[in-house]
């Protein structure tokens, strides 16, 4: 079923295909005043409550990604690059990890981080071809890419 708009939704709620009063009086227990109480008050704070809920899930996702990018631009600050390049030459070098986990890494594990951050400046001073091996990669980097000759 789809719901063009919030009244339809509540109404084809629940087992009984109707929103029961105590049901909606349970979802307004913790508002203030008379709207946990009142009937016809709460079906608007609830109502309301429920948009609220639905654009923070967004507000929530776009919050972390802000955070995460702000990690990585102040580990990446620390070996000598700006966050740009380092995700640009990263997606060259065909490292495959998401902003979450490269996030993760420049906290929790900071030398693989570094590791990370010397194959996107060997790739961003060389080239291609450098970043990935030819036996010269940077100390500290495993490679298993097997260049085909």
């Amino acid at each position: 079923m789809v719901f063009l708009t919030l009244p339809l939704w509540i109404r084809n709620r629940g087992p009984d295909r109707f929103w029961k009063v105590q049901d909606l009086l349970k979802h307004a227990r913790h508002f203030r005043g008379r709207k946990n109480r009142c009937y016809s008050l709460a079906v608007r704070a609830v109502r309301r409550a429920f948009v609220y809920a639905t654009k923070s899930r967004k507000l929530k996702k776009r919050n972390m990604r802000t955070l995460w990018i702000t990690r990585i631009a102040a580990a990446t600050r620390e070996h000598g690059m700006t966050y740009p390049a380092l995700m640009h030459n990263l997606t060259k070098s065909s490292v495959q990890l998401n902003r979450r986990v490269i996030s993760d890494l420049a906290i929790t594990e900071p030398r693989t981080f570094q590791s990370l951050a010397k194959v996107a400046k060997a790739r961003q001073q060389e080239g291609f071809r450098a970043a990935l091996g030819d036996g010269k990669e940077p100390a500290g980097v495993l490679s298993r890419i097997v260049m085909l000759q």
